[in-house]
């Protein structure tokens, strides 16, 4: 049985953990709100962009061959997984990881390669001697993602993807946050371009008819990679958000739990205390009675 003396100590430790995952879970609150906002302001840019694409692509139907829309075989991917750097955010890395691996296990009997954008990726398929077009490790440390780096890997992906001819498709995958308390692991094909539709085309072209001061084929040209781009950098955002949302849904649970633990180690501990009381009233008493 554990001393009264252990009992304090895995009492005080127990407390010190609890004030650790608190202060983790004040952290990450205050990034979520930061990232929230982020996500919330990168959304109707995103959903324009696909809506001004779709515009241009039913005036250049027919007439427009671009190697990022050019569909090709169905042998070799490139997935791009998106994870996070750190720990400590419950399933959050987990559920990545464990979404890839199942993606790839379904199509094995296509060749895969890994363009991971996050530690705990990396480190996971490394260990799995997977093959790495480029690694991407300490972007989203600090809580936040860049414009600046979500254009580095886009132009990356598409280098890749234009000069490898042998490359079939590629592949994103990231976790789209919903709620703090829900996230959803999204995989999608992000090249070849999949055919731009908006939700309600009859709708989009009642409410938007553009004017353009340059031919259509060539604004579509242009904006292509920028849709690559966008994508990334839309996962990188909702990436940080979702970890952020988990790694505060993961520190509040362990901060209750250490709570509950603490309860009970303090129960054990006056037990304890109060049988050795106990046995030292039934010492004295024997020994008065001698």
């Amino acid at each position: 049985m554990a001393s009264l003396l252990d009992m304090r100590r895995r009492i005080k430790s127990v407390k010190n953990t609890q004030q650790i995952t608190k202060a983790m879970k004040m952290v990450a609150a205050a990034k979520l709100k930061r990232a929230q906002d982020s996500v919330t302001a990168a959304r109707p840019y995103a959903v324009k962009m696909n809506e001004i694409l779709g515009n241009l692509s039913s005036k250049v139907a027919g007439e427009f061959s671009d190697p990022l829309l050019d569909e090709r075989g169905d042998e070799r991917y490139l997935v791009v997984l998106v994870t996070a750097d750190k720990g400590l955010c419950g399933g959050f890395n987990a559920n990545l990881i464990k979404a890839t691996s199942k993606f790839i296990q379904e199509h094995s009997d296509k060749s895969a390669e890994i363009l991971p954008v996050g530690r705990k990726g990396r480190d996971f398929f490394k260990r799995r001697d997977f093959t790495f077009v480029e690694e991407y490790v300490g972007l989203t440390g600090m809580g936040k993602a860049e414009l600046s780096d979500a254009k580095e890997i886009a132009e990356k992906i598409i280098k890749t993807f234009v000069e490898d001819e042998e490359i079939d498709k590629v592949f994103l995958v990231f976790t789209e946050f919903k709620t703090v308390m829900s996230q959803d692991v999204r995989v999608e094909q992000l090249l070849p371009i999949p055919s731009i539709e908006t939700d309600n085309e009859e709708e989009v072209k009642a409410e938007a008819e553009y004017i353009y001061e340059q031919p259509p084929a060539q604004i579509f040209g242009r904006l292509l990679p920028k849709q690559v781009e966008t994508q990334i950098y839309r996962a990188m955002l909702e990436s940080v958000a979702s970890e952020q949302g988990s790694r505060m849904t993961a520190m509040d649970s362990a901060s209750k739990n250490a709570g509950e633990l603490i309860d009970t180690l303090t129960l054990n501990m006056n037990r304890i205390r109060q049988a050795g009381i106990t046995n030292e009233i039934i010492e004295v008493v024997s020994g008065a009675s001698v």
